[in-house]
């Protein structure tokens, strides 16, 4: 019924948005989480191309959804048509709880790691800068101040640009190890699941931007064309500053690093490059930090003209053209996991590891919706097919259950309290009406 509307989108357009979207500014906190984790140079150049190829896998599945299903929801409306409403409610409740509200969180770190190296404001500097940024984008975002498209362009520019800085100031610079010697060594106490955990969080997006599909041209061909591309330009850009990273400061102190592309530019220019690019990156993670606040507080308002329950957060603000109390609850709930973070001490890492297990669950349901609506959906003319159904969905249906158990395994107590957060949805599920939507009563 929407075939051919709107067909916009070449092949070269999709690639861009793809990796625009995918390449954010875990790429320059997660690096030294893997390099902890990993036991030789080998090892970690591994998990980065075994992180591409796992997300090319999943990519493929989601494509066909996409094509299937157009919807804004998203997986909220994949796994609602595979599980039902009540599957649906538990993944909305954990978007508001743990998966979004974790992404401002792990940001808002990134931010305060990086401005850290300009400012530091002490032992809490990073959860101070987090908490900070979290408030400000909040109020910026309640009294109706949208960016525009400008704004986000100049914003992705000023994260290409840092990257490509710090590529070329390593490719020329002198580095510090002796690779060879750090291909020959081993290190102990490293986890192979904890590290793809950080590899797959930083190639993390290509499910959202699998959305596009139904917007672009000959969607047969440049579908699966547009989503090898893009992850295989992805997970060369990755490898390449990874190199950098290990040719300047070696896979040990890596691992130490909490702000990885500042000492990079540190070693190679002095505290003056390190505060360039320190610069560079808070202004990215800040574009990302706006837009996640943008899109978290729509899915929590959605999720209150749905569920009776959450009415409060399905009003919007004419005057302001927001959902001021969507943002607020969005908000106080982020800044309880900042908190969390620094009272660990470990700030970014524990929000991943809050995030992990119930992102990697939902995942889990949102490959296996496929093959549901497979067989209770036949009628559906799907325009993309996922190449060698079934195996290819049971293939990253595995690497999820993989990347679950690993969540849980390897992972402290944010791992447990995010899968609380999750169970602690179950209540709220029962004292919901399903039939008293606010969209009903207005």
């Amino acid at each position: 019924m929407e075939k051919n509307n709107k067909k916009t989108l070449s092949l070269f357009d999709a690639v861009a948005l793809i990796v625009g979207i995918v390449v954010g500014v875990g790429i320059f906190r997660t690096p030294s989480l893997v390099a902890a984790n990993s036991e030789s140079i080998y090892a970690f150049f591994m998990f980065w191309i075994a992180g591409g190829i796992i997300s090319l896998i999943g990519a493929f599945c989601y494509a066909e959804l996409a094509t299937a299903y157009p919807h804004p929801g998203g997986d909220y409306h994949f796994i609602g048509r595979a599980f039902g409403k009540k599957t649906a409610f538990l993944f909305a409740w954990s978007r508001m709880t743990v998966i979004q509200t974790g992404s401002i969180a792990m940001l808002g770190f990134v931010f305060g790691d990086y401005a850290s190296q300009v400012l530091n404001l002490g032992v809490y500097s990073s959860s101070i800068y987090a908490l900070a940024s979290t408030i400000i984008l909040t109020l910026v975002n309640i009294f109706g101040i949208q960016k525009g498209k400008w704004t986000q362009n100049v914003l992705t520019g000023v994260k290409v640009i840092g990257l490509l800085i710090i590529f070329f100031s390593g490719i020329l610079a002198n580095g510090v190890t002796d690779v060879s010697k750090e291909i020959a060594s081993s290190k102990a106490g490293t986890s192979a699941g904890l590290a793809m955990i950080f590899v797959l969080l930083t190639f993390g997006g290509w499910n959202e931007a699998a959305y596009i599909s139904s917007e672009i041209t000959d969607v047969k061909k440049n579908m699966s064309r547009s989503l090898i591309w893009s992850i295989a330009a992805i997970t060369l850009i990755y490898v390449f500053i990874n190199f950098v990273f290990v040719k300047t400061l070696g896979l040990s102190r890596m691992g130490s690093s909490d702000a990885i592309a500042s000492d990079v530019m540190r070693h190679i220019f002095g505290d003056k490059g390190a505060a360039f690019i320190s610069g560079i990156i808070m202004i990215s993670a800040l574009g990302s930090i706006n837009a996640t606040i943008i899109t978290g507080s729509r899915t929590n308002y959605a999720l209150g003209r749905e569920f009776g329950i959450f009415r409060f957060m399905g009003r919007w603000n004419n005057k302001t053209e927001t959902p001021i109390n969507a943002l607020i609850i969005q908000a106080l709930i982020t800044i309880l996991l900042i908190i969390f973070g620094a009272i660990t001490r470990k700030g970014f890492a524990t929000t991943v590891e809050y995030t992990a297990p119930v992102f990697w669950f939902f995942f889990l349901l949102g490959t296996l919706s496929l093959i549901v609506l497979r067989v209770k959906d036949k009628k559906t003319h799907r325009y993309y097919k996922v190449p060698f159904y079934p195996y290819t969905p049971i293939l990253f249906a595995l690497c999820c259950l993989f990347m679950l158990k690993g969540s849980i395994e390897y992972t402290g107590i944010g791992a447990l309290i995010g899968i609380c957060v999750l169970l602690l949805g179950i209540p709220f599920l029962f004292l919901s009406s399903k039939n008293s939507s606010l969209s009903e009563k207005e």
